[in-house]
């Protein structure tokens, strides 16, 4: 495992536009490190027999289901426009 200079920290800190002194690099190298020796050992355990996921819980839809309906009478909603012809609404022409 390659350790962590505080040159580099205080590069990808400049990267970031974090403005870092060297005490704080210093603390962020060893904390990094340990993020990085943690991940390391993630990727040494057997994962061969364990299902993908997307999520750690069952998700389920809890909207309503899409079944189109008749939500307005169309003669009923023609009444209210100013225009209409052959059950369509007229539209003042924009181009």
């Amino acid at each position: 495992m390659t350790q962590l200079t505080i040159d580099e920290v205080k590069r990808h800190a400049g990267l970031a536009r974090i403005a870092m002194t060297d005490a704080e690099a210093e603390m962020f190298a060893e904390q990094l490190e340990d993020m990085i020796g943690f991940s390391n050992k993630l990727q040494e355990v057997d994962t061969e027999q364990v299902a993908t996921m997307t999520h750690p819980l069952p998700l389920y839809n809890v909207l309503r289901k899409d079944i189109p309906t008749d939500a307005l009478d169309r003669e009923e909603m023609l009444k209210s426009v100013k225009e209409h012809e052959d059950g369509q609404i007229k539209v003042p022409t924009i181009l």
